[in-house]
């Protein structure tokens, strides 16, 4: 018969945490705690950012705390029961990611008049709702994340289908000549960002098999362990893969996001930093040779290079340009909430250029609490990585929280001026149903590895955890 469950009263900030048998924490109350606060500051945000513009609070404040609070309330609840030993920052941080988000669409919402209901907002809301929903089910549905060791090459088969469907679909005007949506009717969706997840997963299962025989080095040159001609083959298919995307459907940020989770991942498994060269040599030059000959990559690098070169002439600034000018304007501090003008961005201020409003209103003092953030939930993955107890789950946490923070660099850097515009979305801040499903989605397959990791060693006596994948012979 087990040991009843202790609990230990104090520890940090005076909340109580949950002993299991086996002396590992719970938890879960810090988790509930942390959620709290999660909900309430963008609650705050939203009722501050009412008072700025129209000088009372929002009629709709009520049902939006009400609608976050609840989604809150269930993906906790899920946690608590399907991954009870599981990380207890991850959720916290993105329920607070996703409300902040909310917040300042439906701030640009307001400010350009779209509608009388704000319709962006709410369909993000809803979107939001489907992405806690898929968070549940993952959570319940998904018993061990090892479990998809199983689906390598089916996933592997999956991602090609979903990166090479874009290129043969009809294109829009909205999609400015990026073949990355599908469209059907007035439903959209983009490919990529699922990719961002099943790509890991084949990615985990492959090297995990084929990473010895990549860590192999032929001889050493300046200093670093050259790999085998032989082994080159995978990194030179990821390659070409990923210059087909940029050829075919001029979507330079998934293309990055592609070969950089790959090149990521395979130097996690080797621990060669000569793949990190060869990665970065190949990705030079590959950009190079395509932005030689496609119109739409060789526009992105001139408005990159040369963001305000119409201004003198009448021509207008650009959206790279009009989000430096959100920037400096917004200072150290920033103009307040609902108090800036990024809007003037125009479509694009609710996607990536999202970033120019944050960083107007709040400030670089926000934009740093923002990337802090980003960078507590990736260091959080990174963790979760490193307690993993089976190789396929410590290569699945490095790349799908290599995959979120990659993205989070080629979104800032864009909008920020650092590297050549994308388009991709910021996760959970920007409008974007696929994006914001996908990064649930990730979010739960991360507390999934987590609890498997934190899960306490049996007792002395009691069956040992199985090393192998369930459910193989």
């Amino acid at each position: 018969m087990s040991s009843p469950t202790v609990r230990r009263e104090g520890g940090a900030g005076g909340m109580t945490a949950t002993i299991t048998p086996q002396g590992a924490p719970n938890r879960r109350n810090t988790e509930l705690v942390l959620l709290v606060f999660a909900v309430l500051i963008p609650l705050f945000a939203y009722a501050d950012t009412g008072l700025a513009m129209d000088g009372r609070v929002p009629a709709g404040m009520l049902e939006y705390g009400l609608g976050m609070g609840l989604f809150a309330v269930l993906a906790h609840l899920s946690v608590r029961r399907f991954a009870p030993h599981a990380d207890p920052l991850m959720l916290p941080i993105a329920a607070l990611l996703n409300g902040l988000g909310l917040v300042f669409i439906w701030r640009l919402d307001k400010a350009r008049q779209l509608a009388h209901n704000f319709p962006a907002a709410q369909n993000q809301l809803i979107w939001s709702g489907l992405g806690i929903a898929l968070f549940i089910a993952v959570m319940a549905l998904l018993k061990d994340h090892r479990l998809l060791q199983r689906y390598t090459y089916i996933a592997g088969l999956g991602a090609l289908v979903l990166l090479a469907v874009p290129a043969f679909m009809p294109t829009r005007a909205s999609d400015f000549g990026a073949k990355i949506w599908i469209h059907v009717g007035s439903f959209s969706i983009q490919p990529g960002e699922f990719v961002k997840i099943i790509l890991p997963i084949f990615f985990s299962g492959y090297l995990m098999v084929k990473r010895d025989a990549l860590a192999l080095a032929s001889r050493r040159f300046l200093g670093l362990y050259l790999p085998r001609g032989r082994d080159l083959g995978p990194i030179i298919a990821v390659w070409v893969l990923s210059l087909m995307i940029l050829v075919f459907e001029t979507d330079l940020g998934t293309s990055l996001l592609f070969f950089g989770i790959f090149v990521i991942m395979l130097y996690v498994a080797t621990e060669r930093t000569s793949w990190i060269v060869f990665g970065l040599l190949m990705a030079g030059l590959g950009f190079w040779g395509v932005a030689s000959t496609e119109r739409h990559v060789q526009t992105r690098i001139t408005d990159w290079l040369h963001p305000l070169a119409a201004a003198p002439n009448g021509g207008g600034v650009g959206q790279i340009g009009q989000a430096l000018f959100a920037l400096g304007s917004g200072g150290v501090v920033g103009t307040g909430l609902g108090q800036g003008n990024s809007w003037l961005i125009g479509f694009a201020a609710k996607s990536d250029f999202i970033l120019g409003t944050i960083g107007e209103e709040l400030g670089l003092t926000g934009l740093m609490a923002l990337f802090m953030l980003y960078a507590l939930l990736f260091e959080r993955g990174l963790r979760t990585a490193l307690a993993a107890r089976d190789p396929f789950g410590k290569l699945l946490a490095v790349g799908l929280s290599g995959a979120f923070a990659l993205q989070v660099f080629i979104v800032a850097g864009g909008v920020t001026g650092t590297i050549p515009l994308t388009g991709m979305t910021l996760p959970f801040m920007a409008q974007g149903g696929s994006s914001v499903i996908t990064n649930w989605a990730l979010v739960a397959i991360l507390l999934k590895i987590s609890d498997v990791a934190r899960r306490p060693a049996p007792t002395p006596g009691a069956a040992a955890e199985p090393t192998q994948v369930p459910g193989s012979s």
